[in-house]
Formats: C-alpha cells, structure tokens, sequence
C-alpha cells in the first residue's frame, strides 16, 4: 500500500532539515517536459555505512533494476517493443537530430520511459506522439536492418515496423492502461497485460471463486503472481516465476538476490531472502506469505527492501500484482516520530471511531521508521510513492504485524524543487494570506505526520469479520483502503493525544492539513486529469470522495464553504471541529464496509463521490494553474552507485553520485538492465 506525493500540490514551505546533505549548490530539478518534472534526490549517511553494508545495498539495487522490464510487459505486451525501438533509434540514427519533429520525438520519448510504457503513469490514458507518423516511420527505417525487421517484446511479441506505429499512433488500440468504466468489460478493455486477449471479466471472476477457500484462516492470495489465458477453451494460469513467465528476468533478480544474502545484517535478512528466491523460483504464494512474515520479522536492520510482485492498483479487478523494487536506509534520528505511533498503535486502535466490532482486539508487530530511498526501481520508478505499508495480507498484518516507512529524502526533494519554481499553488487557491501562512508555519510538519499516521497505522488499522474476503469490495478496494487509510490519518492528526506525545507541535496545527486537504482534494488535485476525462486513480479518487463527501454531509452548517471572489472558486474550512467528526463517520463507514465485505455499499460510494469531475469547475482549475507554468507530476533519476577496487581488484568500497542525465540514465538502464 502506497502514499502518493502530489508534486506542486504542496506548500513548498521549508524543506525537512534532517534531510540530504546541506549543499547550497545541488540542483533537485534536472528537466522537465510535458506535465513532469524530473528531480534527483540525496542519499544522507552514506559514508557512515560500513563497506558490508554498502555491498548489502548494492546487489540489493541490482537485483532491484532487474526487474525493470517485467513492470513494462505487465503494463501493456508492446510497451517493450516500443520502447526497444526508441532506444534504437537513439543508438543509431544516423539522420539529423535537430529541429521541431526531433524534439516532439525526444519528447514522447521521455514520456515513454516515465510511465514506463505509452500509457500516462497517473491518469493511465495512452498519449501520442507530438511528431508526425511519416516522421517516426523514417526513424524507424533508418535503424531496421531491412523489410524483415521486427521490434521484440516478452513472450514472443514481434512487430513489424508498421504494426508498432499503429501501436503508438492509433487511438483506437489499448487506449487506456486499466479501464475503470464498469458500464463495460474492465477486463477486457484495459491494456495491462494480466489476462490473456479475449479473456473476460466473467470468466475471470468466475475462475478465482472456484479457488477461494471459505473461512480459511490465512487465505492466500489467489492470482497475484500470474497471468490468466485461454488454452484449449480453458482458462489456466501462467506463473511469473523462474521457468514461468519473465524467467529470464527473475533469474537475474535471484542472483542479484543470493549475493546481497552474503552481505545481510542478521540472519533475519538471510532467511527472508531465501525465502523469496525460493519464493521466485516455485511460484508458491504459501512460500510468498512465507516470506512475508520473514521480512515483516527484521525490524533492527538499517538497511530494507522491497522487491516483489506487490501491489494491486494497476489490475482492473484488484487481484495481480505489479513488479516493483525499493532499496532503503534507516534515517535513525527521523524515526523517532514513527515509533512513537507505533508504540501507542493499540491506544489508536482502541480509540478508533468504528464500531468495536471491527477493531483489533491486540496490534501486533506494527513497525514504523523513516527511510532514505537508495533505489527506486519497477513500479517505484521514477515515479515513486512517499510512504508504503506492507505486507497486504490482512491475516498477516493482524498476527505478525506490518512495517510502515515514510520516504524522507524523497519529500525532501519533492520540497526543496518546489521551493526552485518562481510560483505557488497555495497562493493561487488559498483563500487569504491567514490560511496562506498558517499552511507555511505547520503544512509540511502536518503533511509528513498524517503520511505517518496513514502508513504506519491507518493501513495497519480494523479488522475482517470472520469469513469476509480481502478481495470482497473487487474494482473499488484499492480506492476504498486508501481512503480508510487517509481518514484515519485525518482523525487522529486534530487528536489531544498527538500534542501530548509531542508530535504535533500544538492544538491547531491540525487545521493547516485539514485546509489543504479539502482545497486539492476538492480542487487543485484535477490539474492532473485532462478536461472533461474522469477521475481514475485511485489516491485521487480517494481524495476526491472525502472532500466532496464531507462537503455535503457538512453543507447544511457551511462546515465547508464553497466561495468566489473575483471569479475565483474557493473551499474554506469554517469549522475545523465538526470536520474532524465528519472524517470519523466516514472513516466508521468505510471501515464497516471493508469489515463486512459490503460491494455495493463500497460501489455507491465510490461511484458518487470519486469519479465525476465537476466540469466548469475543473476548466477554472486547469486555466488557473496553467498560468502559474508549475508541472503537475514529478519523478526522479536513481542515485549512481559505483565499486571502488584496489590495485588487486578486491572492492575497498562503493561510491555514490547523482547523475544529471534523465534521458541517459533511462538508455543506459535499457542497455544494462534489458532480460526480456
């Protein structure tokens, strides 16, 4: 479960001070096209690690970039194709590169590698090259050996050169990466590449509940390591494992994997490894829950990971699991914070305003710490989230616990780019300079605590009814658990009992998240959602259905007040208090509906409150955000890591820079990291 940063949302008020080495000169925004941003970001007490250590975190990385080609195939089956072309093309192209039609491919190039394939990373819509299809044909000529000349992809996926422009420009074929339109077959209209052409939502469905196992204690998690495809007339499923699907690519990841082992801090790290390299290997979800508890188990270590199959957003029925790799460090002093939250876990849980039914009787093993990301890799990259909470198995997290971590270097850029652009967007919608400064005193202090409270608790908070499925509320689960989530956060950010354990910094700094909450969830959020598109995504979607949800169940006592002055819409808060129980009403009824497994209750709400995009409103947001020149997305380039040897060979250590180079990292990594 992850906790996306909404870049040029924020205040862009001071950058965290336990972040990053203080160097006055480093530069955080490196390029920007489109509707992004491209950041670097530092990596504080590198040379304090010991060379084990820095060894421990290098193959860990390396094992972590090998899995960058599985996350484009599972995207969509041609991505690797298209992209094996533009880096071609890079290589090789012996014709001028110069000139408007080079520059609007370079373009659709880097957007390529953002999103990691040709659909948008976020809204998830495909888009097009701003360069004519004449243009890239003769690009294309320019590199193939010859009419035979085809673009390759995993599992046999071959393009001529004329099929791979009606790929890139044909609006009709895969026009969106996950369809979330239920008026159709989600299934079969979304372009990620979890089910086999002409497998319907139905079928699907109908495939899994012949699997589920009612009242299993420790339900495991049916389908998030494979694909579905029609043999014979019959579904079956094809693992992602080694001699399965991606093979070539996970045995890269196991090697990698097997000489990080050496390295590991304790045995605790050892043992989880040899369970997720037995893991890749047999394709065993048991071994995969397995692993889980192994990893949930080393909460001493300095240096963690994520790398896995992980999390379920990009499916259209919430089942599969996209690649995905972290590699991170302990900022010790940082983690104060969270394992204050996590050492009171069971008074928040006690407190929680849901019925007692469905709150946990005892937390166990909830582990919160603040981590410096080292490597970002698979569906973390370069668009990353700033706080992840895992494992995803309910029955896991409720016996052995869960681990939440905050990202802190990556909000530290995020901030400290802000900061680098001439305007802001808490100016342009905020409604007076009190509310303007009261987000600059506490907005970045309460960003980061409610990111804590959501990961390290919300997540980890409530409990199933016996019998309930984990995968119950279907196509809405993902947006209702990330709104169960940020009400939590919400409702415990204005509670006494923060001041009193010395998080929050006094009694109304609460007010400034509750402000800036509504104002982008409300508003500033859909500079991101072309005009007249829906809303798709799930964190917005999540967003988006508290705000307008609270707005009017509040309306009758202007709770929220909608205002306009000088022909600019505004939403202020009028009444913090009744806000707050406003979040924890919502959050008790959300929580019941994942309790019970209550799909059409999670529907109706979702359907309402989440997805229609008021469309006046929105054309005023985009044409006032438009002026102030800001992008809307942000992404980054992975520090470099570098063995240093001695005269004998032997590594005396590893080094670590910050390249400047998006688009040269993204060729280098297509040449080194390429399996599939």
């Amino acid at each position: 479960m992850k906790y996306i940063k909404m870049f040029a949302i924020a205040a862009g008020a001071v950058a965290a001070a336990a972040c990053g080495p203080k160097e006055s000169t480093f530069r955080y925004s490196i390029d920007s096209f489109a509707d992004l941003r491209i950041m670097r970001y530092q990596v504080p007490g590198w040379e304090n690690l010991s060379l084990a250590q820095k060894s421990y975190i290098y193959h860990l990385s390396e094992a972590a970039k090998f899995g960058r080609d599985i996350t484009w195939d599972q995207y969509c089956r041609y991505n690797l194709p298209v992209r094996h072309a533009i880096e071609k093309i890079f290589a090789e192209y012996s014709g001028p590169r110069e000139g408007q039609q080079w520059d609007d491919f370079v373009v659709y190039a880097k957007r390529v590698f953002f999103s990691n394939g040709i659909h948008h990373h976020y809204a998830e819509d495909k888009f097009f090259p701003a360069c004519g299809r004449d243009y890239f044909a003769g690009l294309l000529e320019n590199v193939s050996k010859g009419e035979n000349e085809v673009w390759t992809g995993a599992e046999g996926v071959a393009l001529s050169s004329e099929d791979l422009l009606n790929i890139i420009y044909n609006p009709a074929v895969y026009p969106q990466r996950r369809s979330t339109d239920t008026s159709g077959d989600i299934v079969a209209e979304s372009a990620v590449n979890f089910y086999g052409e002409g497998v319907t939502r139905g079928e699907v469905d109908d495939f899994y509940a012949k699997q589920a196992v009612k009242g299993d204690p420790h339900p495991v998690s049916y389908g998030l390591n494979s694909k579905v495809v029609r043999e014979n007339g019959i579904l079956v499923e094809k693992k992602w494992m080694v001699g399965g699907i991606y093979s070539a690519a996970i045995e890269r990841i196991c090697s990698e994997l097997l000489k990080a082992r050496e390295f590991a801090e304790n045995e605790l790290q050892a043992s989880a490894i040899d369970k997720l390299v037995e893991y890749y290997r047999t394709g065993d979800l048991r071994t995969w829950d397995e692993y889980n508890i192994e990893w949930v188990r080393d909460t001493i270590g300095t240096v963690d990971y994520v790398n896995g199959f992980i999390e379920d957003y990009d499916d259209p029925l919430g089942r599969k699991a996209t690649w995905e790799g972290l590699v991170n460090i302990k900022d010790a002093a940082a983690s104060e914070r969270t394992e204050i939250l996590s050492a009171n876990a069971q008074w928040f849980e006690d407190h929680s305003p849901i019925d007692p039914r469905f709150r946990k009787p005892e937390c166990r093993g909830i582990s919160a710490k603040v981590i410096n990301a080292v490597a970002l890799a698979g569906a973390t990259y370069p668009s990353t989230p700033i706080g992840i909470n895992l494992p995803n198995a309910d029955w896991i997290r409720k016996e052995f616990g869960s681990k939440s971590v905050t990202i802190a270097n990556i909000t530290h850029a995020y901030d400290a780019a802000a900061l680098e652009q001439p305007n802001s967007v808490l100016a342009e919608f905020a409604w007076n300079k009190a509310e303007i400064e009261l987000t600059k005193k506490y907005g970045d202090t309460m960003d980061e605590i409610h990111t804590d409270l959501h990961e390290c608790l919300g997540h980890g908070s409530g409990q199933l009814l016996p019998g309930v499925s984990s995968t119950a509320l279907g196509e809405y689960q993902s947006t209702l658990e990330e709104a169960r989530a940020d009400l939590f956060g919400l409702y415990y950010c204005a509670d006494p009992k923060m001041v009193e354990l010395g998080i929050v910094p006094d009694k109304d700094a609460y007010k400034a998240e509750y402000a800036s909450y509504i104002r982008n969830g409300i508003m500033t959020q859909f500079t991101r959602v072309e005009l007249g598109k829906k809303n798709t995504e799930a964190h917005m979607q999540n967003r988006k259905l508290i705000a307008e949800w609270c707005f009017e169940k509040g309306s009758a006592d202007s709770v929220i007040e909608k205002r306009v002055r000088d022909g600019k819409t505004y939403f202020v808060v009028n009444d913090y208090e009744a806000l707050r129980n406003l979040f924890g009403n919502l959050l008790g009824e959300i929580q019941r509906i994942k309790s019970e497994g209550d799909y059409e209750a999670g529907k109706a709400l979702v359907e309402t409150y989440a997805v229609n995009i008021d469309p006046d409103l929105h054309r005023e947001v985009l044409q006032r955000y438009e002026k102030l020149n800001l992008k809307p997305y942000g992404g980054f380039v992975n520090p470099d890591i570098t063995p240093v040897t001695d005269a004998d060979g032997t590594i005396v250590d590893y080094q670590i820079s910050y390249p400047d180079d998006y688009l040269g990292q993204m060729l280098e990594y297509g040449v080194k990291y390429r399996t599939l």
